[in-house]
């Protein structure tokens, strides 16, 4: 099922029981977090929220709605992607790559890539997006990104942050197209920092620019078809494009526009879209700190300066966010449905490999329970290894294997 606004979204977790609506005014600074942060640790991940009345700093009330939690239980990842369950989605990809054996990991995710291609994944061409019915810049005065309910989840985070952004960038040379979940610190009205680190895909497309001697046409988009910003979280390699891979999550093709002051295509059915620039040979300024996903705070860091050039949004435009803090919330079962969705790619190379789980006491993608069916002496070793050369699994910094007769999912179960 493919959702054409967040509106339509919100209608379709409301219409499912699975919304609640805050009508009282609530403050952007640290009291709409702090009831999220309550809300999704509450049993199985409690309820969306959608606060009608945001607040800003300044006690001006904002034109628009804040939606947070809206992927904070194993239901709502389902329904934020058209299905019954994540499972289905994994026997999708299974089926893509079935077909012909593959020879390594890298030939799974080519066969991937292939397959995602014929099912309705290839971006299409629209003529106008409704993402740009009211289109505002710096020229012309305005608050600019002071007018969106933008939250501050953490008494000493060092302001504001967009939390749930879909950073476009291209790459210089190629064209090719990557969709990043980078945070970004607003720092005025018309300037927010973006923060990509040096391993992101988004980094090395600024890497290039810098070295062609020229700016970077960035876009952010907020909102649209909950199936983006999810692919933009995904932990898909090199090759393999986010908005193509939701295009084969909502069996319907993204549409795009062009975007109107940078040269880079949009998602038309955005709720927001952030144009501007990066100058990678720019001065880059502090970022931070920031409440992380590992109960600390990220210190403050040296990252690009981004230039907005233009801010366009729809005339009933509902601003996406969440509160990134210690776990279990929205980022948990985000990451648990990545896991389900690729664990097929994986199984294709580690035919020995059972299951997987990332716990939430992990922190994300920290520790990673593995069950395997074992045939000869160190072959957990092996599996181990395999997995630590597995693109974003590199980061992980413990895996647990144990016998196929495990539940990995059940902590309790792995720790005995």
């Amino acid at each position: 099922m493919a959702y054409e606004s967040t509106a339509e979204w919100v209608d379709r977790l409301e219409c499912e029981g699975e919304l609640l609506r805050i009508r009282e005014p609530a403050h952007t600074e640290l009291e709409i977090a702090a009831a999220s942060d309550l809300e999704s640790k509450s049993p199985g991940g409690g309820k969306a929220l959608l606060f009608e009345k945001p607040v800003g700093p300044d006690g001006k009330a904002s034109d628009f709605p804040v939606l947070i939690n809206g992927y904070g239980s194993a239901r709502r990842m389902a329904m934020a992607l058209g299905r019954e369950s994540v499972e289905e989605i994994g026997q999708e990809v299974e089926s893509l790559v079935r077909a012909k054996p593959p020879a390594g990991l890298a030939e799974a995710w080519d066969l991937l890539r292939k397959g995602l291609e014929l099912r309705h994944a290839r971006p299409v061409s629209a003529g106008r997006g409704a993402c740009q019915e009211v289109t505002t810049r710096p020229e012309e005065g305005g608050r600019g990104l002071l007018d969106l309910p933008v939250l501050k989840t953490w008494p000493k985070d060092g302001g504001p942050f967009l939390t749930l952004p879909q950073v476009i960038t291209e790459d210089p040379e190629t064209g090719e197209r990557n969709v990043g979940m980078y945070r970004m610190q607003v720092r005025g009205p018309w300037e927010p920092a973006l923060h990509w680190q040096l391993h992101k895909v988004g980094a090395r497309h600024g890497k290039k620019s810098r070295e062609m001697g020229k700016p970077m046409p960035v876009a952010v988009a907020l909102g649209g078809d909950p199936a983006n910003a999810f692919a933009a979280t995904a932990p898909l390699p090199d090759g393999i494009d986010e908005y193509m891979f939701a295009g084969f999550l909502r069996k319907k093709s993204v549409s795009f526009v062009p975007a109107v002051s940078q040269p880079i295509r949009v998602p038309a059915d955005a709720d927001f879209v952030i144009e501007g620039t990066v100058d990678p040979a720019g001065e880059p300024v502090d970022e931070g700190p920031f409440g992380d996903h590992t109960g600390f705070y990220t210190p403050v860091d040296k990252y690009p300066r981004f230039r907005i050039t233009a801010l366009t949004h729809r005339r009933r435009a509902i601003y996406p966010a969440t509160v990134v803090g210690k776990p279990p919330m929205e980022d948990f079962w985000l990451g648990s449905a990545s896991v389900r969705i690729l664990l097929p790619v994986l199984r294709m190379n580690f035919p020995e490999l059972v299951d997987l789980a990332l716990p939430a006491e992990g922190v994300f993608h920290n520790l990673a329970f593995v069950s395997l069916k074992k045939q000869y002496p160190y072959q957990a070793f092996k599996l181990m290894h395999g997995l630590w050369g597995a693109g974003q699994m590199m980061f992980t910094k413990g895996i647990v294997v144990v016998d196929e007769h495990v539940n990995v999912h059940d902590t309790s179960e792995v720790l005995f």
